[in-house]
């Protein structure tokens, strides 16, 4: 089972969560694209919850961080992939 629906599961099950869907990237490329690409990505995954699993879009919030938040090295390939990624924030 995928992230997303068991996301999507969950918010079904407590209808008063509300999320932030945090978009992150790697280094490569400037922090302008970066950014965009980060908040892309967030939207991306807010519209799947929205559109693919009925999750209302007020509960929802996507944000892009960018490169500015990694948790891991930057300068190797499997520390980019670890950066390239979406978190999940219960507000």
């Amino acid at each position: 089972m995928g992230v997303i629906r068991q996301i999507s599961q969950v918010l079904q099950q407590e209808s008063g969560m509300n999320l932030k869907i945090v978009g992150h990237t790697d280094a490569d490329g400037s922090d302008e694209n970066n950014l965009a690409l980060s908040q892309k990505r967030a939207e991306a995954v807010k519209n799947a919850l929205v559109s693919v699993y009925g999750i209302d879009a007020n509960r929802l919030r996507a944000e892009g961080k960018g490169e500015t938040e990694p948790v891991a090295d930057n300068t190797t390939t499997d520390g980019k992939a670890q950066n390239r990624r979406v978190e999940f924030i219960k507000i």
